[in-house]
């Protein structure tokens, strides 16, 4: 059974007892059991309320949500990271644990916006010239941000990507339009990448990787949030085979899509797999972090 399909199942099993929801929520018009008909029960309820002035007061799209609400989908990877990472903005030192725990060198986490995790995340200025600078929507965006201190004063920002049951079929994205925009600094001899097949890199997911990245390197080098480094942090459950092991794009090659996107980088320590359980599992032991990793475990992993 694929990881979709199995966490599909899954939802439907705790749906009664973790949300008290019958379901039958419309989801492109139909009806289905994995879709609740209250959405906002799809938010954990000790961030709820927050959460929902939060992507209010900055104006942030939810992925197919309705009337300014979260999607009921119980599958949403971008309410699966907002799950797992929103309680930690205000929260220093679970922030900190988690960046520790990817980077040994970050001594403190520090504020992004007016927390420790930004989310939908486009920086300070529009670095890629896209044609839309609008956090969540027709630009390139990050699920999640945050901002580590390493050294005499060093900051790193992690660029978080969040996949939960997400899978890709082989299509190519590359248009003349888009090869316009990218491909000028996928070429610059500055760049992230090795010298590669420019059309290698649009191929979901790794046109998507591949954007991020070039975000990530624009950021630091213009000193965005007084960062001077990064970390490009794919979030992906272990389980996720069919998307981890299907490399989509010809022209890449590796044992899985982690490994295929390292062999391209100058510098592949700046991009790190992780699932969601390993990322969390610094804050294990952390005062009052106990209702939270109950409340994923229970839902997640």
């Amino acid at each position: 059974m694929k990881h979709r399909e199995k966490q599909r199942e899954k939802a439907i099993e705790i749906r009664d007892s973790l949300f008290r929801d019958p379901g039958s929520g419309k989801f492109f018009g139909k009806k289905r059991d994995f879709v609740l008909s209250d959405p906002g029960l799809n938010l954990w309820e000790g961030i709820r309320e927050d959460v929902l002035l939060y992507f209010k007061k900055n104006k942030i799209p939810w992925w197919l949500g309705e009337e300014e609400g979260p999607t009921g989908h119980l599958l949403s990877s971008q309410i699966a990271c907002v799950n797992h990472l929103y309680y930690l903005r205000q929260r220093k030192d679970l922030a900190t644990a988690v960046l520790s725990g990817v980077d040994s060198r970050i001594v403190e986490a520090l504020l992004v916006d007016d927390g420790y995790v930004e989310f939908e995340f486009i920086g300070c200025k529009d670095y890629l010239g896209e044609k839309s600078w609008e956090r969540g929507a027709n630009c390139t965006s990050i699920d999640a941000a945050m901002i580590g201190r390493y050294g005499k004063g060093k900051r790193k920002i992690f660029l978080i990507e969040w996949k939960y049951t997400e899978y890709y079929h082989r299509e190519d994205k590359y248009i003349e339009p888009r090869a316009e925009i990218y491909d000028p600094m996928i070429k610059d001899g500055s760049s992230p990448f090795k010298n590669t097949d420019v059309r290698a890199y649009y191929f979901e997911p790794f046109y998507q990787m591949m954007r991020q990245t070039l975000l990530a390197w624009k950021l630091t080098e213009n000193m965005d949030h007084y960062c001077s480094d990064y970390c490009h942090i794919h979030v992906i459950p272990n389980e996720n085979e069919e998307l981890l092991n299907n490399i989509t794009s010809e022209k890449l090659k590796g044992d899985n899509i982690s490994d295929a996107w390292s062999k391209v980088l100058k510098d592949p320590g700046k991009y790190k797999h992780i699932s969601p359980e390993e990322l969390l599992e610094p804050c294990t032991g952390i005062i009052d972090s106990r209702s939270l990793l109950s409340y994923l475990e229970k839902r997640y992993w």
